[in-house]
Parts: C-alpha cells; sequence; structure tokens
C-alpha cells in the first residue's frame, strides 16, 4: 500500500474540520472556542456525527452563540434548537448541561476560554482536566476540543486521539502522531492541510468504513 497516496487521498477527500462543518470559524477568541466546546458536547454523545452538527448550528442559529446567551436562553428553547437539530434522544439532558457549562464558564474564566489556555501553559493533562470540569465534557469531549483547537494552539499539536489513530490503523497507515503529521506533511507540501485537519480526516475514517474500503481499494 502506498502510504503518501493514501494521506493525499484522504486529505483531499475528506480534510474537513468538524468546526468548519458546522459554520465555526475557529480563531482563538472567545466566541468560536465557546461554540467548539458546544460542539464537541454534542460530537461526544453516541448519535451520528451529522445530526450533532445540525443540532449545533440549531443552537447558533437561535443566538446562543456565546456563553451569555446560551446562558439568558430558556431550557426549552434549548431543547427545541436541539431538536430542529434532530438531536431529540439526549435533548432534555444537554439543555441542561449546556446551562450548567455557560454558568461555569462564564464564574472560572470569564467567558473565555483562553484563560484555560492560559492556565493550562502548555500542559496537555490540565488542560484535558480543566475542559472534562464543564458539565457534559467527559474524556471523548475533551478529545474532540483538542483535536480541533490544535488549529488555533499550535502547541498541543500534534494532537491525535485514540478514535484518529482508529482510523489510521485502518487504512494501514502509521500509528504514530509524529509520523502521522510528517507523512501528512509529505503529502500536502503546500500547508493547505494542518493537524486539525488531518485529526478531523482520520477520525472520519475511523468512523466509516465505506471510505476506508474505497482508499485501501485505490492505494
Amino acid at each position: 500500500m502506498n502510504n503518501r497516496r493514501t494521506m493525499e487521498s484522504l486529505l483531499t477527500e475528506h480534510g474537513r474540520t468538524f468546526a468548519d462543518e458546522a459554520g465555526i470559524r475557529l480563531r482563538d477568541t472567545p466566541q468560536p472556542l465557546y461554540q467548539l466546546l458546544v460542539l464537541s458536547h454534542l460530537l461526544s454523545a453516541r448519535i451520528r456525527g451529522s445530526v450533532a452538527v445540525a443540532a449545533a448550528q440549531a443552537l447558533f442559529a437561535h443566538g446562543m452563540r456565546s456563553p451569555r446567551r446560551m446562558l439568558e436562553s430558556t431550557w426549552q428553547q434549548r431543547v427545541d434548537a436541539l431538536g430542529e437539530g434532530g438531536y431529540r434522544r439526549y435533548d432534555e439532558k444537554t439543555a441542561t448541561q449546556l446551562a450548567d457549562g455557560a454558568e461555569l464558564l462564564l464564574d472560572e474564566y470569564g467567558g473565555d476560554l483562553r484563560r484555560l489556555r492560559r492556565w493550562a501553559d502548555g500542559d496537555l493533562d490540565a488542560l484535558r482536566s480543566g475542559l472534562r470540569r464543564t458539565p457534559g465534557i467527559g474524556p471523548a469531549g475533551a478529545d474532540i476540543f483538542l483535536r480541533e483547537a490544535q488549529a488555533v494552539w499550535p502547541e498541543t499539536a500534534p494532537y491525535l486521539d485514540k478514535k484518529a489513530l482508529q482510523g489510521a490503523e485502518k487504512l494501514g497507515l502509521p500509528t504514530s502522531p509524529e509520523k502521522l503529521a510528517g507523512l501528512a506533511e509529505q503529502a500536502r507540501p503546500s500547508g493547505r492541510h494542518g493537524p486539525a485537519v488531518l485529526a478531523a480526516a482520520l477520525v472520519r475514517a475511523a468512523l466509516d468504513k465505506d471510505i476506508v474500503a474505497d482508499l485501501r481499494a485505490r492505494a
């Protein structure tokens, strides 16, 4: 199997972050970082990724784009927005957790996750622990957030968690984060694809057997 060809096809065809899919213009500023936290919360549930993305889009479309606006919304408004996105199985619990998480973020960090970043000072374990204090954010949610946030928090890169490495293994690629990052750089030397895109592409492969079958057949 030609690993470089596989990586190039993976990045070209499936290299899109989940934040981008949800319409989040990720920057190192409070509002998009909060929106990424909400998306990570939704994606971490046992529900289709497309549903989680649609639910995040519905919340944001209804104005719940910041912790303050989330906290000012009613529980029913949050439930309705989640339902609009098809996120019905966990809607009531999640509606409560979103408000509790917004309140904690405002109380602890003034609504600004960059304060958590500064407090962690490059310590990934501290970052994960800080994120997991948010109601609804467990180990999976923290991993999702950091996979995507490495696009604007480069000190965390390359952040390739178990799910991303599972995708690499299914594709027959190396399972070392450093080797994968190097292979991605060789495959796309223009730099259009950063580590967050690499992580998202590998996760898509981990979650979709058709992607794996297609790429392996062409390698």
